[in-house]
């Protein structure tokens, strides 16, 4: 049986984002169904990144979040996202930033190797930035965050206080790149080319809607 509590809730970015980290916390996990389309801009962003006029035609809606570097675009139905909530003292916390996401990482590729899915690696290096990773969030590959091949598949950002970290993670089922481009300011895309960004790894939604339970049972 696991120590962690399974949580699912359903709601807009916005709101999911909006949560605070527990206190007192609680080891648990939480899978949150995304209700409307939404670009997510990083903690260091200006929101002038964002086109709004075009986020507006498109029907997305433009949230900040307090974690992460550059933009993350979330569509019903083509994305899995998942929180860890992960106590202090508890196994996978450390004072190093960098360890607890490499810990949910590791745990990340046994449960998509338990799902089906094969070539799963986790980065245990520091983060590796390009020239766009600023801007569009799954051009970098950050500590804990998988590939298979040479493709990112998820990607991890974490919040944290005194008591608690808050890892997130997620990925896709499909994925555009040129979407989320279109959805910048002319500003911040200019001569950004949406076919010159890392390759983003997509997975059957059997399989990634299979991955939560999988970690559940790999966090133990």
């Amino acid at each position: 049986m696991t120590s962690y509590r399974l949580v699912r809730r359903r709601s807009t970015a916005s709101e999911f984002h909006a949560l605070d980290i527990p206190d007192p916390a609680v080891p648990e996990l939480w899978v949150h169904e995304v209700s409307a389309p939404a670009l997510v801009l990083g903690s260091t962003q200006r929101d002038e990144a964002a086109d709004l006029n075009a986020c507006r035609r498109a029907g997305v809606d433009v949230v900040r979040r307090r974690s992460g570097g550059g933009a993350v675009l979330l569509v019903p139905g083509e994305v899995v996202w998942v929180d860890v909530i992960l106590p202090s003292g508890r196994t996978g916390w450390a004072d190093d930033v960098h360890a607890p996401m490499v810990w949910l990482g590791e745990h990340l590729a046994a449960a998509f190797g338990a799902a089906g899915l094969d070539g799963v690696v986790a980065h245990r290096g520091g983060m590796v930035s390009t020239e766009w990773s600023r801007t569009v969030c799954f051009d970098g590959l950050g500590p804990g965050e998988l590939t298979r091949g040479v493709a990112k598949l998820v990607g991890i950002s974490q919040r944290r206080t005194r008591h608690a970290a808050r890892l997130q993670a997620c990925w896709y089922t499909a994925y555009d790149p040129s979407t989320l481009v279109a959805l910048l300011h002319p500003s911040a895309r200019a001569g950004l080319d949406p076919a010159s960004l890392r390759p983003v790894a997509t997975v059957a939604a059997s399989v990634a809607a299979a991955v939560p339970a999988q970690l559940l049972a790999a966090l133990g």
